[in-house]
């Protein structure tokens, strides 16, 4: 379902496209803690001090931004608590508690701090596990949250979701594996993880590609995803109204509306009535966008629920 929205904004492309490949400085505007975020990062580092926090969490984003100058890192992502805000965050917990051997796997992890949030929650540590291109943010997100590998042992796989050798797609499952889940901490691939998959969450992930490479991992997470009733797959990422090509972007990238996206996983990756799918819109405030007179974000938060 669509909330009304006002026509989105489209900047000049060769003044996006300008702004997009330049390091824009990092600003401490863009630092704003909700309570329970800053709850959960005095308990997670043990910094109680809340300049001292702001202090620790700025120095880590600075190395972050020499990873790579990811926007997100510039407005401070990485300490939102994203995950607990979607209504499936409570099926993730549910699972976890209630189904024996369950399975949660974080695709885009960057530092980690979701699967973070879900282990502080109750979801059980040795059956999360989780992925991201870049193994720096997984590194960086031990010295943000002040542990080690030893004291936080979620297992982490770098690797590209697009790398058959990384993730050989199956199609949906049918019916449950009749072997034992493998042992997260000896993986080095995600294919055996094909078919086992109690939750799956990928936030700010879809919209870094195109439409074809979206439904590429669409059909990549619903071979990873167990048959069983409530098992999900949920997140969100940049959507608009209208689904559509963002023509500011080089290469191009897709953004889908809840109903392209609702049809792409009931009736092209998934056969009908095997999933059901909940989509919204939700309109973000993005403060680096403040420069840009009338701009919107738009956020597509989703579900994918097996039936």
């Amino acid at each position: 379902m669509t909330e009304a929205l006002a026509a989105p904004v489209i900047l000049d492309a060769r003044a996006a496209e300008t702004a997009r490949r330049a390091k824009l400085p990092l600003e401490e505007r863009f630092y704003e803690l909700e309570e329970d975020e800053l709850e959960f990062f005095k308990q997670e580092t043990k910094i109680q001090d809340a300049d001292e926090l702001t202090k620790h969490i700025r120095a880590v984003q600075a190395e972050a931004y020499l990873v790579h100058p990811y926007p997100c890192i510039r407005r401070f992502s990485f300490t939102k608590l994203k995950i607990s805000r979607y209504p499936a965050y409570q099926d993730l917990l549910r699972l976890g508690r209630e189904r024996k051997g369950s399975l949660f796997l974080d695709v885009g992890c960057c530092f980690g701090n979701d699967v973070r949030k879900a282990v502080h929650d109750g979801f059980p540590m040795d059956q999360a596990i989780a992925s991201d291109l870049r193994p720096e943010y997984w590194d960086l997100g031990h010295k943000l949250f002040r542990t080690t590998p030893e004291e936080f042992p979620v297992p982490f796989l770098p690797g590209d979701i697009f790398d058959p050798n990384f993730l050989q797609i199956a199609p949906p499952a049918t019916s449950a594996p009749t072997t034992s889940n493998p042992s997260l901490k000896d993986l080095r691939s995600l294919t055996p993880l094909n078919g086992r998959l109690s939750a799956l969450h990928s936030s700010a992930f879809f919209h870094l590609f195109d439409e074809a490479q979206q439904f590429a991992v669409a059909k990549a997470f619903a071979g990873l995803l167990s048959p069983e009733p409530g098992s999900v797959i949920f997140g969100s990422h940049r959507g608009e109204a209208v689904p559509g090509v963002r023509s500011m972007d080089e290469p191009q990238k897709f953004n889908h509306s809840p109903e392209s996206w609702t049809e792409l996983w009931e009736k092209q990756i998934f056969e009908e009535g095997q999933v059901k799918v909940w989509a919204i819109l939700r309109e973000v405030a993005r403060p680096d966008l403040d420069h840009v007179p009338g701009a919107k974000f738009y956020l597509l938060v989703w579900s994918v629920t097996r039936l």
